[in-house]
C-alpha cells in the first residue's frame, strides 16, 4: 500500500460566507452531527447563525475539528453552511475513491491520528497546518472501491438498527403519555423528590487542565440520545482536581440531565465508572431514599413529551436554551400509584431488551477493523 500525506488525499475547502436569514434553514452545526453516524438527521437554526460559516456542497464530508475526540463525521445532505468549528473535506479522486473517502475519514485509523494532534485543553482543536502533513497508507483505487461497497452495506444495516432503537424510544414515550400524560394524577416537583440538584464546574476555571489518565469526567457529548455514557470518549482530571470539585462528585445511581447544548439528554451513573465528575452543562439529580417515585419510572417521565413541553417553554424566542437548576427543580412529574409505576417500569425493561440488542449491533466499530490499513 502507498503512503500519502493527508493534503494529497483530501481538499480542505475554506470558502466562507456571512449567513443571511434564509441560511438558517440549511445550517449544520457540530450539534447536528452524531458520533458514529455519517447521516445527518437534523439541521437548521431558529435564527440566522452569527459569524462567518463554511460553505458546504451536497456530498462534502463534514468533520468536527473542535473537540475531535467526539468523532463527528457526516456527509452533507444538501448545499448550505457549516460550523467554522469544522472542516469541509473533498476527496482527491486520483488517490482516494469518492465512496471510500467518507468511510476513511470516519475510521479510527484516521480519527485517532487526527485527535493526537489536537491543541488546547478546554476545547481541543485540530489545525489544518498540522493535519495536512499526517501520513496515511491507502490501498489501490480498485481495492478501495470494493471495500466501499461492502462497508456501505454494513453501514445501511447499522442505520436500520438505529431506526429500530429510535422507534422503540418513541413507543415508550407514546405509552407514557397515553397512561399518564392526560390523566388526573397528582403532580410532584423534581425538587421535592430530590436530596440534591446540582451541577459541576469546568476544571480550567479553578486552575486545572484535563489529563490523559485519571478520574473520569463526563460531558454532555459523552451521553447518547439513547441514554448511554460513551466510556471510550471520556476525558479525565486529576484526583486533586476531583477533590476540589466536591459539589459535582458523582455517586452510583445519580441521574444526569443535560441543561446546555443538547438539552434533555438523560443517563444514570453506573458504579463502574466511579470516581467521576461532571461540568456545568449537566444537572445532577440525586433522589431522596424516602421518595414515592421509582427511578426507572422517573427516567421515562423526564424523557417524555410531558416534561419536554415544560422546559421548551423556557425558550422564549432564543436560538439555544440553557436551563437553570431551578428550571430542573420546578419540573413537575405525574405520580401514579406505585403499582402502576412498577407496571410501566416492567414495560420499559422489556422494550430495553430489544433496544439494547439493536444497540450492540448498531455500535459495532466496523470501520477500523475492516479497513486494510
Amino acid at each position: 500500500m502507498a503512503k500519502y500525506r493527508f493534503e494529497e488525499i483530501a481538499i480542505n475547502s475554506t470558502e466562507k460566507k456571512k449567513p443571511v436569514e434564509e441560511d438558517r434553514f440549511t445550517y449544520l452545526g457540530l450539534e447536528h452531527l452524531d458520533s458514529g453516524s455519517l447521516k445527518v438527521t437534523r439541521f437548521g437554526a431558529e435564527v440566522a447563525p452569527i459569524g462567518e460559516k463554511l460553505v458546504m456542497r451536497k456530498g462534502d464530508v463534514l468533520f468536527g475539528k473542535r473537540r475531535a475526540y467526539q468523532k463527528k463525521v457526516a456527509i452533507a445532505p444538501f448545499d448550505g453552511i457549516f460550523s467554522a468549528h469544522g472542516m469541509v473535506l473533498r476527496p482527491k479522486e486520483d488517490v482516494v475513491d469518492k465512496d471510500f473517502f467518507p468511510l476513511f475519514i470516519s475510521s479510527d485509523y484516521f480519527l485517532d491520528a487526527a485527535i493526537e494532534i489536537s491543541v488546547g485543553s478546554l476545547s481541543p482543536t485540530i489545525n489544518w497546518r498540522d493535519l495536512k502533513n499526517l501520513e496515511f497508507e491507502l490501498p489501490d483505487l480498485e481495492t478501495q472501491h470494493k471495500l466501499a461497497e461492502v462497508l456501505w452495506s454494513i453501514n445501511d444495516t447499522m442505520e436500520a438498527y438505529k431506526k429500530l432503537i429510535a422507534a422503540t424510544d418513541e413507543l415508550v414515550k407514546s405509552q407514557f403519555m397515553e397512561q399518564f400524560g392526560e390523566k388526573d394524577y397528582p403532580l410532584q416537583r423534581v425538587g421535592e423528590m430530590s436530596d440534591v440538584i446540582t451541577k459541576g464546574t469546568t476544571p480550567t476555571t479553578i486552575g486545572f487542565n484535563f489529563v490523559k489518565e485519571g478520574v473520569n469526567f463526563i460531558k454532555v457529548e459523552n451521553i447518547t440520545a439513547t441514554g448511554q455514557i460513551m466510556l471510550s470518549d471520556l476525558m479525565h482530571i486529576t484526583s486533586e482536581c476531583h477533590e476540589k470539585l466536591s459539589r459535582s462528585q458523582l455517586m452510583d445511581g445519580d441521574i444526569l440531565f443535560s441543561i446546555a447544548g443538547a438539552i434533555g439528554r438523560i443517563a444514570v451513573v453506573p458504579a463502574d465508572i466511579l470516581p467521576a465528575n461532571t461540568n456545568q452543562a449537566l444537572a445532577i439529580i440525586r433522589l431522596k431514599k424516602s421518595t414515592s417515585i421509582l427511578k426507572s419510572y422517573l427516567l421515562s417521565a423526564l424523557a417524555s413529551p410531558f416534561v419536554e413541553k415544560q422546559y421548551n417553554l423556557q425558550k422564549k424566542g432564543i436560538a439555544q436554551i440553557n436551563l437553570t437548576l431551578k428550571n430542573i427543580a420546578d419540573l413537575v412529574i405525574p405520580v401514579p400509584p406505585i403499582e402502576q409505576q412498577e407496571q410501566f417500569a416492567t414495560f420499559v425493561r422489556q422494550s430495553d431488551k430489544s433496544k439494547f440488542a439493536a444497540l450492540r449491533c448498531s455500535n459495532l466499530n466496523l470501520w477500523s477493523s475492516s479497513l486494510p490499513i
